[in-house]
Parts: C-alpha cells; sequence; structure tokens
C-alpha cells in the first residue's frame, strides 16, 4: 500500500492499532489521531500509554475480538502480533489491509523529510535530542521514539511541517521501510540475533538502511565506534563522523561526567566550537548529544539552538530515570538489557553517585539474548558492588530449555568470584531487597522487560506503604 493509499483508507474509515500501547504503535497512533484520522486500539495490557492515548480521546479495547473490526478501514500491526491472531485473520477475511507498524511509519514519514536514527544502543535518546534541536531551532519537527520524552508528555512530538525526527529500528529489518534524508547510526554491535542468525546478517542489513540516503542526503556515524564507522565507505551519500577519538569531524575532548550531568569541549572540523554541557548522566549519553548535533549541523542549524537545546533536555522514561529515595536509598531505573548498555549504565551511577554501594538488578531480556550473551552480560552486571538477577522477561519467546536468568548469574559469579544472587521471581524481589539495602546505597533495576514495576515497588516497601 502506498503512502496515499494508507491516507486513503484513513479517510473511508477508522485506523486500528493492535497493540496500541507498545512503544512505538502509542506514538504512531497518536500522530495518525493528531492529524485528524479517527483512530481506535487494542492491547492486552491498559499500561500509562493505553491510559494516556485514552486521555486523548482515543477509544482503547481490552485483548483481541473481530468485534473491534467494525468501520475499520485499515489495520495497523505491533511486531508482537502473530499473523496467527483471531483479530488479524477476521481482518483480512475481510478484506481490510494489514499493515506492519514500521511499515505504516515509513509510509507516513517518507514523503517528508527524514532524519532517522538507527543503531543498537542510544537511539531513543538521540532521535529525540536531534528532534529538540530542530524545535528550538524553529523548524518545527514530528518526533517519534520508543520512549516516553520528558516535555513530550508522550512518545510524540506533533509538529506541523513535513519534517521528522524518527527512531529506526532495527529489530526485523524494521528500518528499512524508512528512507532518510539525514541518517545517523549511533554504533552496531551483535543483536537482535533471533532475526539476523549472525552479525554478518545485521551489518547487511544497516548497510541497506544507510544506501537508501540520496546522494545529497547525509550519513552521520560514530568515529568511536568501528561497527558504526565502516559503513561510511563508499557511501553515495555525504558523510560525517563525531565522538571522541582525534579525526571525529565532530569531536568532543575534555570530557568530564558527574552529579549534574556531562560536559566537554567541542571542535568541529578542527574549530574550536566552545564548551557543551547535557544534565543526562555518562559519556554514553555525550555521544548521543554529539550524534544529535552532528545532525543538525548538516542542516545548518545554530550551536547557540543546540547548546540551549542540550542543555534543557530533561530526559527519557527509563533511561537512568532517577525514581525516588526513601531511607536513604536511591532508587535509578533503566532500560539496558545489552552488555554495553549495563556497563554505561553502572558507569553513570558511579559518576552521579559518587562513593554510592551500588546494588544492581537485572532481568534478562528474551531466552535467545540470555543464551548468545550471558556471559558478557555476567561481566558487565560485575561491576557493580552488589548484583541480584532474576528470570528472563520472554517477551515474544518461547522458552528454551536449560536458559533461564541464572546463567547470568553464574556468569557474575565467574567474573568476580562471588556476589551475584539470583531470585527468579519478581514479585517478591523489592521485599528481598529492601531487606538488604541501607542508607546510602543506589539501586539500579536494569532491563527492558517487567523490571520497571521493580523499582516502584521498592520505593513504597522501603517508606512503608507495602506490607
Amino acid at each position: 500500500m502506498s503512502a496515499r493509499g494508507l491516507r486513503d483508507r484513513a479517510r473511508e474509515g477508522t485506523v486500528h492499532f493492535m497493540g496500541i500501547g507498545g512503544a512505538g504503535m502509542c506514538a504512531l497512533a497518536e500522530l495518525f489521531h493528531r492529524s485528524g484520522y479517527r483512530v481506535t486500539g487494542c492491547d492486552l495490557r491498559r499500561d500509562l500509554s493505553a491510559r494516556s492515548l485514552e486521555a486523548l480521546g482515543i477509544p482503547v479495547a481490552a485483548g483481541h475480538s473481530a468485534d473491534h473490526l467494525d468501520g475499520v478501514s485499515a489495520v495497523v500491526v505491533s511486531s508482537a502480533i502473530s499473523p496467527s491472531n483471531p483479530e488479524v485473520r477476521a481482518a483480512r477475511e475481510r478484506g481490510i489491509p494489514v499493515v506492519k507498524r514500521a511499515e505504516a511509519l515509513g509510509q507516513w514519514v517518507n514523503p517528508g523529510t527524514v532524519v532517522a536514527v538507527a543503531g543498537t544502543h542510544g537511539k531513543t535518546t538521540t532521535t529525540a535530542l536531534a528532534t529538540e534541536i530542530l524545535a528550538a531551532a524553529g523548524r518545527d519537527p514530528t518526533g517519534v521514539v520508543g520512549g516516553r520524552v520528558a516535555g513530550w508528555d508522550g512518545n510524540l512530538r506533533y509538529g506541523r511541517g513535513d519534517l521528522y525526527g524518527v527512531e529506526a529500528d532495527e529489530y526485523d529489518r524494521s528500518f528499512h521501510h524508512i528512507t532518510p534524508r539525514t541518517a545517523l547510526v549511533t554504533n552496531l554491535e551483535a543483536d537482535h540475533l533471533d532475526t539476523y542468525g549472525n552479525l554478518a546478517s545485521l551489518r547487511e542489513a544497516f548497510r541497506t538502511f544507510v544506501d537508501a540516503v540520496p546522494a545529497d542526503g547525509t550519513v552521520c556515524a560514530c568515529a568511536d565506534d568501528p561497527g558504526a564507522s565502516k559503513l561510511l565507505a563508499g557511501l553515495g551519500a555525504r558523510t560525517c563522523t563525531y565522538g571522541f577519538r582525534a579525526g571525529a569531524q565532530l569531536r568532543a575532548t575534555r570530557v568530564r561526567t558527574g552529579p549534574g550531568g556531562a560536559r566537554a569541549r567541542i571542535f568541529e572540523d578542527g574549530r574550536d566550537r566552545g564548551e557543551l554541557s547535557i544534565r543526562l548522566p555518562g559519556a554514553h549519553n555525550l555521544l548521543n548529544a554529539l550524534a544529535a548535533a552532528a545532525a543538525a549541523r548538516r542542516m545548518d542549524v545554530a550551536w547557540s539552538d543546540i547548546r540551549r537545546s542540550l542543555a534543557g533536555f530533561r530526559g527519557v522514561r527509563r533511561r537512568f530515570e532517577r525514581l525516588g529515595r526513601e531511607r536513604g536509598v536511591t532508587v535509578v531505573d533503566d532500560y539496558a538489557h545489552h552488555p554495553t548498555e549495563i556497563a554505561a549504565a553502572i558507569a553513570a551511577a558511579r559518576g552521579s553517585f559518587p562513593g554510592a554501594r551500588l546494588v544492581a538488578v537485572f532481568q534478562p531480556h528474551l531466552f535467545s539474548r540470555t543464551r548468545d550473551f550471558a556471559g558478557q552480560l555476567g561481566a558487565a552486571l560485575a561491576a557493580a558492588d552488589r548484583i541480584w538477577v532474576s528470570d528472563i522477561y520472554p517477551a515474544r519467546e518461547a522458552p528454551i530449555p536449560g536458559i533461564t536468568g541464572e546463567l547470568v548469574c553464574d556468569a557474575v559469579t565467574a567474573a568476580r568470584g562471588g556476589g551475584g544472587r539470583y531470585h527468579p521471581d519478581l514479585s517478591t524481589l523489592p521485599a528481598a531487597l529492601a531487606d538488604t539495602l541501607r542508607a546510602g546505597d543506589v539501586c539500579l533495576t536494569l532491563g527492558a522487560g517487567s523490571i520497571e514495576s521493580t523499582g516502584p515497588a521498592l520505593l513504597r516497601r522501603l517508606g512503608g506503604h507495602d506490607a
């Protein structure tokens, strides 16, 4: 279905989003709604995203049923929805087009000017930063990301023009539906091997993504990351690099990280551009900011707008999110679920809370990822002072015999000679943690699954609000 076809279908009836509460789906549903189209949705869970959409006037039904299809002219499905789903089958039987979320996003944004951010890590934050910089410069972009951004009241910044900042996800080759004018690649490491099988296939997919950029477009890549920087070789589009390494076109030097965020001296093609500071913790977030700045500079955004926007950016939900403090214990939640992300989150915690005892609580995400990365996950977690590991959040996967969270805990023990605790039941974890934490500790919950409920439950327990 063409972009015109999808919009024509939307004018004829209702666009129905299955799995509407998903991180990418809720932003797209809101985009259709704010653009004047009739939207409905359904989801198995009525979480924060679903409730936020209902507050906008979008009906969200519980579960899946063919009854949801009355008056529907097109169905958009998340990657979590199986083709065998009864509601999907009913839509096809009625001749209603069923479009994957990534395809629908591409159909919507590709007629405009797209700044797309791809990479194994940092996509959401970098896309939000780039969108905010363009907004500060008066460009009024629409931003579509996979996390709730402070100041956006959700996953979408709605702009009135045809400029888009888009998070381009490599899972299931979703980013191949995006045709960017400017592409950012933050990094490229082994991940989603359930989709790709091996790193070579993943690299090929990233190459296809950057090859879609036209000759008069730009591809920016992190000079510090071998996987990303190698993508620039032989491209038809213009290229640029950013990072900490000598030779990067946009380079940060004299990097300082601490409780107040991160700052550095910036050089652009050898010219001193002065200091740049962000509120976000960690050197990895400074790289995210550099990526966004690199894209903005290729779009002729002034440094004054870049600095102002970056200094004021307050972050994304579940990206080193400080949840609160009770009984002297600070609780921070982070989406990190890959070894590199875990290492970055722990380093950020060390910089933000110098001298504190750091207690890391990790929920592995996916059986296949745990199987492939258990050793590396354990080694990354070993940098904390105390480590707790729960059982695996399966998401879309069926169990794999012999693969449990205990593999990660064993890897922690191997990396540090002990110190890991395996606590498979997430529901009883807050109580167990509360009994061992002491004033001055920082508890860092990590993972892409239901671990997000642990931090708030722990704070309630510490505050005496839970039995």
